[in-house]
C-alpha cells in the first residue's frame, strides 16, 4: 500500500514584515511542501498575479496570504482589485495581519476574503497558525485548477 503525495500548490505571500516572511519560509521549508513565492508591496504583489514585468512568468497562484499594512497599495486595496478581476478571483485570499480590529475584519469580508486570521505574536503558535492554513487547503477544500 503506498501513501499518497500529498498536493503541492502554488502560495504567494504578500508581506513586508522581514521577521514574519523569514517564519513563513521556515513553516514552509520544515513543514510544508508546498511553493512560496514572497512580494513585499501591494503595487508588487498585482503585478506578480497580472503576470506583468518584472513577473511576466510567475505562476499563478492557489492561495494568498495577504498582509493588510502594506506600502505602496494596501491590502485592503490589492484585495478589492484581486476580487474584482475575473481571471484572479477565484483565488482564495487568506488575510493574515496584526491587526485584530472589528473595522479590518468586517471590511475584509466585505471585500471578499475567504478568511482573516491575526497572526500569533510568538513563533510557534505562528508556525502552527501557517500549518493550519496550509492543511486546511491543501488537504480538506478542494481548489479550483489554476491558470
Amino acid at each position: 500500500m503506498t501513501e499518497l503525495q500529498p498536493r503541492i500548490i502554488n502560495v504567494l505571500l504578500v508581506e513586508d514584515d522581514p521577521g514574519d516572511v523569514l517564519m513563513t519560509r521556515e513553516a514552509f521549508d520544515e513543514y510544508l511542501h508546498n511553493r512560496l513565492d514572497v512580494v513585499t508591496d501591494g503595487a508588487a504583489a498585482l503585478s506578480y498575479l497580472r503576470r506583468e514585468e518584472p513577473y511576466p512568468d510567475a505562476p499563478r497562484p492557489d492561495l494568498i496570504l495577504l498582509d493588510l499594512n502594506l506600502p505602496r497599495r494596501d491590502g485592503r486595496e490589492v484585495l478589492e482589485e484581486v476580487k474584482a478581476d475575473p481571471d484572479l478571483r477565484h483565488i482564495p485570499v487568506i488575510v493574515l495581519t496584526t491587526s485584530q480590529a472589528e473595522e479590518d475584519v468586517l471590511r475584509s469580508y466585505q471585500l471578499h476574503a475567504n478568511a482573516y486570521v491575526t497572526k500569533p505574536v510568538d513563533f510557534e503558535g505562528f508556525i502552527e497558525a501557517i500549518k493550519q492554513i496550509d492543511h486546511f487547503f491543501v488537504s480538506v477544500v478542494k481548489l479550483p485548477s489554476g491558470g
